[in-house]
């Protein structure tokens, strides 16, 4: 199973640190990701990170805002988001694959069950 909190209502410019706590699973075998699903759009690819943290990915809109994280001994994984924008108000889910690639490509195997990130203009 997977958990995600962290998120609230923030302005535009705060910051905020998402956590999704796994269990379940051998945590450190897993590549994570964070996806995102705005009102009325399709869930999209945020940011991924390899088992052994060696690789990460991130989304072209999140570039350089956005630092994914994880702690094997505490399973779990992070996304330190920073200068948020109202474009990235959305529900934030984290997933898990033991493939990076398919995690990538959002076709992993588990999700968690969202947490809703809402940044005020």
């Amino acid at each position: 199973q997977l958990q995600a909190s962290g998120g609230g209502l923030v302005q535009a410019g705060d910051s905020l640190r998402l956590s999704c706590a796994a269990s379940g699973l051998i945590f450190s075998t897993y590549a994570m990701g964070w996806f995102r699903q705005a009102p009325g759009k399709e869930r999209e690819f945020v940011s991924a990170i390899n088992w052994s943290t060696a690789r990460t990915s991130y989304a072209d809109s999140v570039k350089g805002r956005f630092t994914i994280s994880r702690d094997n001994a505490k399973n779990t994984v992070y996304l330190q988001m920073n200068s948020l924008k109202p474009d990235d108000t959305a529900v934030y889910y984290c997933a898990a694959d033991i493939s990076y690639q398919r995690v990538l490509g959002g076709k992993n195997k588990h999700w968690g069950q969202g947490t809703l990130v809402t940044v005020s203009s």
